[in-house]
Order: structure tokens, then sequence, then C-alpha cells
């Protein structure tokens, strides 16, 4: 082949190449040791001095903020939202866990369906299904997914293990950042270093690590890219002592309910 014939013929392959393998946007991470407020439950205006905000993904992301979009991705949603416990039973029964009677399995704490992640084909049908979600967090202008519930096979009555919900996470974690989407590993610190550097998260959310003793994998995985939200003052406490300054970590009601609500707490470490 002539040099002139080669050289069209292998930019016409890096072309194709190029067409067919597009790459993937850059994500933004939140900003290490920012002030935060985790807002699932209620919404309402932060503080000025926060910096990153949480909230669930039927809600409206906070303006100059840093936002990350809720999505319980191993449960259900609460009512009435696509995803719910009802919508998952009338449009997609069998990606339902069932218990011994052949009833959806519940997780009684949150009252909430546990989706059946055990084999590929499910994997692949329940992402199928949640990256309409994933993509209405962009659309709604959040940089990134808080994913919940990575501990559900310890509800799931053997149906499926933390193998399957690497692999399921692992996939859920590609789409994300294929839409320029950060994702946060909410809890789950028995995957030790396997949440950043095998299934891909980002960073992570922590509830109660203090109190649990269990803040030392976040640690280890993602340096200083752990938001901590602990529910007692104690704990609250003496991780800030621990930690205050190098982590972002708050206190929070545990309903997390709104500002001006008589239970309302709010607090963070303040250095943070």
């Amino acid at each position: 082949m002539k040099p002139v014939a080669a050289l069209a013929a292998l930019l016409l392959l890096v072309a194709s190449c190029s067409a067919s393998e597009p790459e993937t946007p850059p994500v933004e991470l939140p900003p290490s040791g920012a002030k935060f407020d985790y807002q699932v439950g209620a919404v309402y205006q932060p503080e000025a001095k926060v910096k990153v905000v949480v909230r669930d993904r039927g809600q409206f992301p906070v303006g100059d903020r840093y936002n990350v979009c809720y999505l319980n991705a191993l449960q259900t949603q609460p009512d009435p939202m696509d995803g719910s416990l009802s919508w998952w039973k009338k449009n997609h029964l069998d990606l339902l866990v069932k218990d011994p009677d052949g009833e959806p399995a519940i997780d009684p704490e949150w009252d909430e369906g546990i989706l059946d992640i055990s084999t590929p084909d499910k994997r692949g049908r329940i992402l199928d299904i949640q990256k309409k979600w994933i993509e209405g967090c962009k659309i709604s202008r959040f940089q990134a997914i808080e994913a919940d519930n990575l501990d559900s096979h310890t509800r799931a009555g053997g149906a499926f293990d933390l193998n399957a919900t690497k692999e399921f996470m692992k996939a859920f974690v590609r789409h994300a950042h294929e839409k320029g989407l950060a994702v946060a590993q909410k809890n789950g610190h028995e995957l030790g270093d396997s949440g950043k550097k095998y299934i891909g998260f980002d960073f992570a959310i922590a509830e109660d690590c203090q109190a649990n003793g269990e803040c030392g994998p976040y640690a280890e995985a993602f340096s200083e890219k752990v938001f901590e939200i602990e529910y007692t003052d104690e704990a609250f406490q003496k991780s800030c002592s621990d930690r205050g300054g190098k982590r972002s970590v708050i206190l929070r009601d545990r309903n997390l309910v709104s500002y001006g609500h008589p239970d309302y707490v709010y607090e963070a470490c303040p250095s943070a």
C-alpha cells in the first residue's frame, strides 16, 4: 500500500474508533472538607456557608452549590414516586425479592421493598429502569448521585450477596459517569477499598460511622472525600475532635425534618 493510502486508511480507522467509543465526560467532585447539609427528608434553604447539599431526586437542587441527588439504588422509593413499592409491584413484580410466602420482602425499618439483583439479567433490567432516574438527576442539574442501601443483601434472605451488589453498582456507576455525574458510596464500610477501586465510587457519605466505629474504611478508601453525618451529640463531638477540619462532619436529627420544626437539629464542626 502506498504511504498516502496507508495514512488515509489509518486516519479512517482512528475516526471510526472515535465515533464508536465517545469519551466519557469529566465528573465534578465535591470540595474536600466543605460544609454540607443533608436534606433527604424535608428541604429548606441551607445556610450561606453550606457548599454541598444532598436532596432526594424528586426535589430541586440549590443554585450555586454542589448538589448530590439521592437515589435508592437497591430498595424502593417512597410513594407516590416512580420506583415506589406499589410501582414495582404493579410494573415489575418479578424484580422484587420475595419472602417465604411469595410476598415482596420488606425492610422493616424503612418499609421498603428490596430489589432483586441476584442474576445478570435482573441487574440489567433494573439498571435500565434506573437509567431514566439517573439521567433525571443530570437534567435537574445535580452534580452527583448518592446511591443508598448498599447493605440490602443483609435483608434479602439469601436472595443475593455482596458480590451481586458490587456487580450492579459497578454498572450503575459506569452509566452515571457516562452522563457526567459523580457517584457517592452511601455507607457500606464493608466494601473496604473495593468501593473505590472496583465499583468506581468517587467519594463517600457515611452515617453514624463514629457511633458505630466504622470511619476507618472510608478514610482509607476516599481520604478526605468523606462527608459524615452523626445523629447523636456524643458521636458528633468525638468526630469533630478526631477529624474536624480534615473532613466535613455534621450533626442532624434522625428524621431529617425541616428548619423551624421543633425536632430540627443541624450543626457542623466549628472549622467546617
